[in-house]
């Protein structure tokens, strides 16, 4: 049986979701058709938001969280590892903790140090980080979602990029805006006052969160009216 545990690292994430879903979804869904399904599941979540629904919220973004994953897998891209380079316990735009772009009016991205000591070792752990780099009281749960359908539609173009050129700085691009995606999840819980470490454990506690088997064999009827 595949689990996530609540103490477990991004990279644990990704080695259940390459158990559980990986063997399904090269059978069964293009490149394309993967970032349809995380774009579908984004904007629930959003629409949760709109909506003051935090269930419906938290539900759809651990699941376009899954289909994120799941796509990073398919690119050959360690997600923690993209996390870490470009959020290494600073802003990756200002290079300061607590953010400080709107105080400094930055319009430049700088230079970031990366301090490996500092890294986080779990989902938990990495949250965190987050909430300090970007509090939650400076935003609302609105701007937060915003944020993440803005990065989205940055990440859904950098891959379109990659696929046309597929040139190594196309694929760096991807790299840079997967891990500035994955950040404004962090930053919906955070806004939402959830942990995604146990909410991810919670829902995926026995291999899918839906069938329950591993590998997953949700057919494509059931998985688009998912909800």
């Amino acid at each position: 049986m595949a689990s996530v545990l609540e103490n477990a690292s991004i990279q644990d994430f990704q080695e259940f979701v390459n158990m559980v879903y990986v063997l399904p979804n090269d059978m069964d869904y293009e490149l394309g058709e993967m970032l349809l399904n995380l774009q579908r599941s984004a904007t629930r979540s959003i629409k949760g938001i709109r909506q003051g629904d935090s269930e419906k919220a938290k539900t759809n973004t651990l699941l376009s969280l899954s289909w994120f994953t799941s796509t990073m897998i398919r690119l050959h891209i360690n997600v923690e590892e993209a996390l870490w380079k470009r959020f290494p316990y600073l802003c990756s735009y200002c290079g300061k903790l607590p953010c400080s772009c709107k105080k400094e009016a930055v319009h430049k991205r700088r230079n970031v140090p990366v301090n490996d000591s500092k890294r986080p070792e779990t989902i938990k752990e990495f949250q965190q980080m987050f909430n300090e780099i970007y509090p939650p009281s400076t935003r609302t749960l609105e701007i937060a979602g915003l944020h993440l359908a803005e990065e989205l539609g940055e990440l859904s173009q950098a891959i379109q990029v990659f696929r046309w050129g597929k040139s190594d700085s196309d694929f760096e691009i991807v790299a840079k805006e997967a891990a500035d995606y994955l950040s404004t999840v962090f930053g919906v819980f955070n806004s939402l006052k959830a942990d995604l470490g146990k909410e991810l454990a919670k829902a995926f506690y026995d291999n899918c969160h839906a069938c329950h088997k591993a590998p997953c064999e949700c057919q494509y009827p059931f998985v688009k009216r998912f909800k």
